[in-house]
């Protein structure tokens, strides 16, 4: 009996400072090593959003050692699942992928108290990634 394949998310999103950040956190935070998480930005800023480090410290998850990365090609191709946050047509389309699209607000230049509302709606829709990938949460 073969063991199922682990899958694959890629978050996207121009900076990959904030909402593709705080998305990779907490997939890998509540998926742990049943998902492999990735997370790219199609013009990567220098550092992640200082106010998203502090809203993700806020909920238990330290972010503060991550770095910005630039979207390859490569990282498409390995993902199962693509998910835009706001990159429009500066990501890559592979057929094959599942792409989704969450539209959510630019944490970009907000305050904590703005980044609050955005990290809280990326994590329901992490957990309901989960739920679609057959993926149970962690506690």
């Amino acid at each position: 009996m073969s063991t199922p394949a682990v899958p694959s998310v890629l978050f996207v999103c121009v900076h990959n400072a904030g909402r593709s950040q705080m998305a990779a956190a907490f997939l890998t935070h509540l998926g742990g090593d049943r998902v492999q998480v990735r997370s790219a930005g199609s013009a990567p800023a220098d550092t992640v959003n200082p106010a998203v480090v502090e809203a993700m410290n806020e909920v238990g998850i330290d972010i503060s050692a991550e770095t910005p990365k630039v979207l390859t090609t490569e990282a498409v191709q390995a993902s199962d699942v693509v998910i835009t946050m706001g990159c429009g047509d500066a990501c890559p389309y592979f057929p094959g992928k599942r792409y989704l699209d969450w539209k959510l607000d630019d944490p970009a230049g907000q305050g904590v108290a703005a980044v609050r509302p955005i990290r809280d709606q990326i994590e329901q829709l992490i957990r309901g990634l989960l739920t679609e990938l057959g993926v149970e949460a962690a506690a």
